[in-house]
């Protein structure tokens, strides 16, 4: 499971190789996991899943994931070969 984006509160964000479309990563820290799409074609993230983050935090990895986006959707294609 790469790690292709660490925030700095120490959550990982990954891209499993193995995973389904559409185009998502996963976000991990201890006891939360998040998942959120990646609209590559109109540079956004939506958020698909939530375990334990607040949804002030949540709200900060969207902003997060969002700044990165370009990155993220290259990184999914390298990952799945699309």
């Amino acid at each position: 499971m790469p790690t292709v984006l660490v925030h700095a509160k120490g959550w990982r964000v990954v891209i499993y190789p193995n995973d389904h479309r559409p185009p998502h990563v996963h976000v991990l820290g201890p006891d939360v996991h998040a998942r959120f799409e990646l609209l590559c074609d109109l540079g956004q993230v939506k958020p698909l899943s939530n375990v334990g983050f607040t949804h002030s935090q949540l709200q900060t990895l969207a902003n997060f994931l969002a700044r990165h986006v370009k990155s993220l959707c290259k990184a999914w294609g390298e990952i799945h070969g699309h």
